[in-house]
């Protein structure tokens, strides 16, 4: 299994940015998908989920109405749209998968700055 984010960078307070998670080794379309953070001396958190056919889709309180996930199965891809950024939202953004009986899979994580 093979996660591989990209997309993160440098975005002043109000910007967007856009997250790609591009995924390999395993049945993609099978599995629900999330996108998790983790900010300079905290701890790594939820930020949004998606099950695996693309119809349901969950957010962390903190960013509802901002970010959107989404997914292509046929690309085997996972994005999160983000928008109305703030310097809250600086952190390594990683997306996760769960294969029941075997393990959670992240990928290497991607930076997204916000600056103050």
């Amino acid at each position: 299994v093979q996660l591989a984010e990209s997309g993160g960078g440098l975005v002043q307070s109000g910007g967007s940015l856009r997250l790609s998670c591009a995924a390999s080794g395993f049945t993609f379309s099978r599995y629900a998908m999330t996108w998790y953070r983790q900010a300079p001396g905290k701890e790594r958190e939820f930020v949004a989920g998606i099950n695996s056919s693309g119809d349901r889709t969950n957010y962390a309180d903190s960013v509802k109405g901002r970010f959107t996930i989404s997914r292509d199965n046929a690309k085997n891809t996972v994005a999160l749209q983000m928008n109305s950024l703030k310097p809250e939202d600086t952190a390594v953004y990683y997306c996760k998968t769960t294969i029941p009986g075997r393990s959670s899979y992240w990928g290497q994580g991607t930076q997204v700055t916000v600056p103050s």
